[in-house]
């Protein structure tokens, strides 16, 4: 219930930006236009969540006879971890990472890039995907997808009022608000991802310990991951960022401070300490 609770008002959140970003560009109109959008937005990721983030990801769902090894692994873990099965799907990339989607349990989705199998060993992929059936079982996956097409529609929007502001002859408040638009549209969509993904990394890990059993392997493959993505990061869309296993981007310094994820080596961590209480390491 407690996330249903953070879903239902991230959807009030958005419902009120949108609303004073069309207020801004098209007054009371504007504002009535918002609501409509903001509506049909917040209905639109609910049902079609996990259909939305695959398409943005180019994934496709594949079926048990095109990946067995896959599929067996998610099955065993996914009785573990007292889940029905979910789909999965491959996102044709050799950059390796992993993400969940879908509303709940019942339409949840586990996709993995076609890079991850080869740099990671059955254990630490099994760890990987412990962790994106950890964020299943907390039902993390409804509000981070709606919070992916919801900061990838703030964005959208936030560029047509960047262009507006330049194309705009008028002078005075409509311009003034196409360019605050611009400027505040894409912070306010990254703050909302870090607010809802920081937290909930710890706690997929440590679910992700649990179900797969192997924390040090999990350690080992969130090592790997964050190395390979420095060294070539994802061409994704930044709204979906905070939805894989280890953040896509690169970015130093000043970016750091809006990452969505927290630091791998605190979350490496983590997991090693889970694994000598489990008595796995010493």
């Amino acid at each position: 219930m407690r996330n249903y609770g953070k879903t239902f008002m991230l959807m009030a959140i958005m419902t009120i930006i949108f609303v004073l970003i069309g207020s801004a560009v098209g007054g009371k109109n504007g504002a009535i236009y918002g609501l409509i959008m903001a509506a049909v937005m917040n209905l639109g990721s609910y049902f079609f969540s996990d259909k939305i983030v695959l398409a943005m990801q180019r994934a496709k769902v594949i079926s048990k006879n095109e990946a067995p090894q896959l599929y067996e692994i998610v099955d065993k873990l996914r009785q573990r971890a007292g889940l029905p099965m979910p789909k999965i799907a491959v996102v044709p990339t050799n950059t390796p990472n992993a993400f969940a989607t879908g509303r709940n349990p019942q339409n949840a989705v586990v996709a993995v890039t076609q890079g991850i199998t080869q740099i990671l060993n059955r254990d630490e992929l099994e760890g990987v995907l412990g962790h994106e059936l950890g964020h299943v079982r907390n039902r993390d996956i409804l509000t981070m997808t709606i919070a992916a097409t919801m900061a990838g529609a703030i964005s959208m929007i936030s560029r047509f009022g960047m262009y507006g502001s330049f194309s705009d002859r008028d002078e005075g408040g409509g311009r003034a608000g196409n360019l605050l638009i611009a400027l505040v549209g894409p912070i306010a969509a990254m703050l909302i991802q870090m607010a809802i993904s920081r937290s909930r990394e710890y706690e997929a890990d440590k679910a992700g310990a649990e179900i797969s059993g192997k924390p040090e392997a999990l350690a080992s493959a969130l090592n790997k991951l964050s190395q390979f993505a420095k060294r070539a990061p994802m061409r994704v869309n930044p709204a979906t960022a905070h939805l894989f296993i280890v953040n896509p981007l690169s970015g130093g310094g000043l970016m750091t401070l809006f990452s969505t994820h927290p630091p791998a080596a605190e979350r490496i961590k983590r997991l090693l300490e889970i694994a000598r209480q489990m008595g796995r390491t010493q």
